[in-house]
């Protein structure tokens, strides 16, 4: 499967449709609406303003269509709510686009401003969905029928696990998983025809869903310790993957339970989508400006600082150091240089308040946290966001995973230029202020929303003002 391919189909049609509802009103407009008003036939002859329109109108409505998640995840859809999203936001839609292009129109009675309304839903609305429908429907079936499928890894080796392999197999309606073996998780018998589709015990989650290219992961555990089954979901979490569970009678008893198939094997969705589709893609639309913004506003600072950096200390003005970002995905951290070239000769080191290795200016910019104005070319480059917990190093990584397991939720994130533990608790001068930061970090994951990114960045800007950074 080609998301990306499936993704820009989706697009495409959608520009065509656009355009030809912009051009099929444009046309309504002409012959209709202007016809009536001076009492002459008229006829649509394309122009400039045409144009202009055609092109401002196509942008406007893939942006929202995209704004509201139409093009995330192409091939898992459900046409009901894709039903009704797409018909909430082409009503809000062209609403907008009546107040901000057509209020201003001349027409002979104010039925004709319903008129042009309606008219402007239906013809949008046709031209868009029923393309949109079409792919959807077609992707379903091919689905349906197993001609393409989400590489899958079922984790449990005992009779729960080979008996739901059989069930997902035996569907007559296939719900898409493509299973590729097992993961073996050591409690009781292993009926003997799984065992050759064992691929690897959970130590070894990462690797074989980066060998496979796993999409999907099926919890079909026994009666696992919480250790174990803690173990699994912590080294799950911040993988790309969706994770789906077998329910207990426990769980269907409690009222745990929500389905959202009625057909096919019963598996639940292990969610952990912190945000809705539509502030996810707003956050990484204004991630994108403050990052454009910053880097404006800052630059002459930012010169005084590299001139200040060079002639205070020897060594470069940018330093670059590896950090891990979403999903356990390394990248190069950029920040200005605020500490002695050698600060690190006896291996990494965290930094405290009275630590020798900084510099003069390197206490400065640390106090402000100017040091970290070049990582909004991270945020650029769609490494970081603005607010998001602080990337560290896998050093650190290991060892706060010995104290904290949970700490590893947060990768399930783009790291973030400042943060709610940034924020409540500052920096960490050792390993135990990194796990009691993580409890903030945690509740930031458990509380996203643009709202509180907003507050975070209000807070830290009143920290650089305050010059409290350290």
């Amino acid at each position: 499967m080609n998301k990306r391919k499936q993704g820009l189909k989706y697009i495409l049609f959608d520009v065509v449709g656009s355009a030809t509802a912009w051009t099929l009103f444009n046309i309504y407009r002409k012959r209709v609406i202007e016809s009536n008003l001076f009492g002459v036939d008229l006829y649509f002859t394309p122009n400039w303003k045409f144009f202009l329109g055609l092109v401002f109108f196509t942008l406007f409505w893939v942006s929202l269509f995209g704004l509201v998640g139409l093009y995330h995840d192409p091939y898992r859809k459900s046409r009901l709510k894709e039903f009704g999203v797409s018909l909430g936001i082409t009503i809000v839609g062209c609403i907008v686009l009546f107040f901000v292009l057509l209020i201003d129109d001349y027409v002979v009675s104010y039925q004709n401003y319903y008129r042009i309304l309606i008219t402007l839903f239906l013809l949008i609305y046709i031209a868009t969905y029923l393309p949109r429908l079409i792919i959807t429907t077609r992707t379903i079936h091919q689905i349906h029928s197993r001609k393409i499928g989400y590489p899958t890894i079922i984790v449990g080796s005992g009779k729960k696990a080979w008996g739901t392999y059989n069930e997902i197999n035996s569907e007559k309606i296939s719900q898409g998983f493509k299973i590729i073996g097992f993961i073996d998780v050591p409690n009781g018998e292993k009926p003997p025809q799984l065992l050759p589709m064992i691929l690897g015990s959970a130590d070894d989650l990462n690797r074989i869903i980066e060998k496979h290219r796993i999409e999907e992961v099926i919890l079909a555990l026994n009666d696992e310790s919480p250790q174990t089954v803690s173990l699994v979901i912590n080294k799950l979490i911040p993988l790309n993957v969706n994770i789906k569970a077998i329910p207990g009678m426990n769980d269907i008893l409690l009222g745990r339970v929500k389905l959202n198939r009625i057909i096919g094997t019963t598996l639940v969705n292990v969610s952990f989508d912190l945000m809705p589709p539509w502030q996810a893609n707003i956050k990484e639309l204004l991630d994108f400006v403050f990052a454009t913004v910053g880097l404006i506003i800052t630059a002459p600072i930012a010169l005084f600082l590299m001139i200040a950096i060079k002639i205070t200390s020897k060594g470069p003005v940018i330093f670059k150091q590896e950090r891990i970002g979403q999903y356990g995905k390394p990248f190069n951290i950029y920040k200005f240089r605020s500490m002695y070239v050698d600060a690190e000769n006896n291996g990494p080191a965290l930094s405290n308040r009275t630590d020798p290795r900084v510099t003069p200016i390197g206490r400065f910019m640390r106090k402000t946290r100017l040091d970290e104005i070049p990582n909004f070319v991270n945020v650029l480059k769609g490494e970081m966001s603005i607010v998001g917990p602080r990337p560290e190093r896998q050093h650190y990584i290991e060892q706060i995973v010995r104290v904290a397991p949970h700490y590893l939720h947060l990768q399930k994130v783009k790291p973030g230029i400042t943060s709610w533990g940034q924020v409540k608790f500052g920096y960490a001068e050792n390993i135990d202020q990194m796990v009691e930061r993580l409890k903030y970090d945690l509740l930031y994951l458990e509380n996203m929303t643009l709202y509180i990114d907003f507050k975070i960045m209000i807070y830290t800007l009143l920290t650089i003002f305050k010059g409290k950074g350290v």
